[in-house]
């Protein structure tokens, strides 16, 4: 199976959405002390999460592709990995959430949940069949285990 659109692309498409909201709806602006700080907080563990998770895939030395996940050679449990088995993709909710905060809407929270609706369904469900296929009992054990997101 191959995935169409990279989730980074995803992302940034749904950052963009986050962006027009904020600058045509008029209800929901918000603000409170340390929201910038919290906001910055949550890029650079967007950011922290990413690099372990991909670093993790490098030193494994299987594929960080998330358009042919057929090019996975080993299933990764360990690290990061024993917390969450999209460190990537929770990555960038984190990123988007950062975004969020810093338009101040509350309504992007509305659009971030479109994000993890958006990448179950057309990115980690196809993916996970794959993986399925691929890696039989461990990964159906691993999922059991290990939470999709946190």
């Amino acid at each position: 199976m191959k995935m169409k659109v990279p989730p980074a692309l995803v992302m940034l498409v749904f950052g963009g959405l986050m962006y027009v909201l904020d600058k045509f709806l008029p209800i929901g602006e918000f603000e409170f002390f340390g929201k910038q700080e919290l906001a910055m907080f949550l890029s650079g563990l967007g950011v922290l999460v990413i690099l372990i998770s991909v670093i993790q895939f490098f030193i494994t030395k299987t594929t960080v592709d998330p358009l042919n996940p057929k090019k996975t050679s080993k299933l990764v449990t360990n690290g990061i990995y024993k917390f969450t088995r999209n460190p990537m993709y929770l990555g960038m909710l984190l990123f988007l959430l950062a975004f969020g905060l810093k338009l101040g809407n509350a309504f992007n929270t509305l659009i971030a949940a479109g994000f993890v609706s958006y990448m179950n369904r057309f990115q980690i469900k196809p993916e996970e069949k794959v993986l399925a296929k691929m890696f039989g009992k461990d990964y159906n054990i691993y999922c059991k285990l290990t939470r999709r997101w946190f």
